[in-house]
């Protein structure tokens, strides 16, 4: 891991999980509770949740902000230790997928993937970071992915995708800026699962070397691992699910 967070594990007392529903999400809930985290905010499109005691379900859409704000408001009077946004889109409904060439962009499927992956998130921490106080040392992480790194992109393709998880990292890396200056102690950080099955991946594991694919329970658990060993002088960074920082 890089050695500049190498302080003693630290573990929320609430938690809120942005797409709850999903592969990582629902594992991120579920393990947040075995650990024993003692109110979980989980939220999905429909507002289903985890069967538990821990668990406040809430409805959000990423391309509704009204509905993120409400959601916001909810937990406004116990804001929650660490906020992970576990949301993101791959394929969208209805089949496009990641452009191999420049030949295939299209800016309605670009305009989505950019909704959905970069727009979405900065709602939710428009409105998450908002309601933090400036005595809380609280956490915010979202799902990024290596792809979204310009100085480690030797490959080229998958244009909407890369592009909207690089902008996602400068939003991360400008929001930890401002946030420093009010709130010292936060943690603002994207974070890299890896190949994980789950529906994101699905149609993209056939050939994938042996060992490279996660189930969602693991990768959970190297997630939370990574986010509560973070210290502070890492925020607006982006780490993988080993602890590694993904290069700008």
């Amino acid at each position: 891991m890089d050695n500049v967070g190498q302080q003693v594990s630290l573990w929320p007392r609430t938690a809120a999980i942005f797409g709850a529903s999903g592969g990582i999400g629902s594992a991120l809930c579920t393990a947040l509770a075995a650990a024993g985290t003692e109110t979980i905010y989980a939220g999905s499109r429909t507002g289903d949740s985890p069967n538990g005691a821990a668990f406040r379900p809430f409805a959000f859409d990423l391309k509704a902000e009204d509905s993120i704000a409400a959601a916001a408001d909810i937990m406004r009077n116990d804001p929650p230790d660490w906020v992970i946004v576990a949301t993101g889109v791959l394929t969208l409904e209805g089949g496009a997928g990641p452009e191999r060439t420049y030949k295939r962009l299209d800016p309605g499927v670009m305009a989505d993937v950019l909704a959905l992956n970069t727009i979405g998130p900065a709602m939710i921490a428009k409105h998450m970071l908002g309601i933090m106080p400036r005595s809380q040392a609280f956490r915010f992480a979202a799902l990024s992915a290596r792809v979204g790194s310009i100085s480690d992109n030797r490959l080229g393709g998958w244009h909407a995708y890369r592009a909207s998880k690089a902008a996602l990292n400068m939003l991360l890396r400008n929001f930890a800026i401002e946030m420093t200056r009010s709130h010292p102690e936060s943690i603002i950080v994207g974070l890299h699962p890896g190949t994980v099955d789950s529906a994101l991946s699905q149609p993209f594991q056939s050939g994938l070397p042996d060992g490279q694919l996660t189930q969602p329970d693991d990768c959970a658990a190297n997630l939370l691992g990574v986010l509560s060993r973070l210290i502070p002088a890492q925020s607006g960074r982006v780490f993988d699910f080993r602890g590694d920082e993904v290069p700008a």
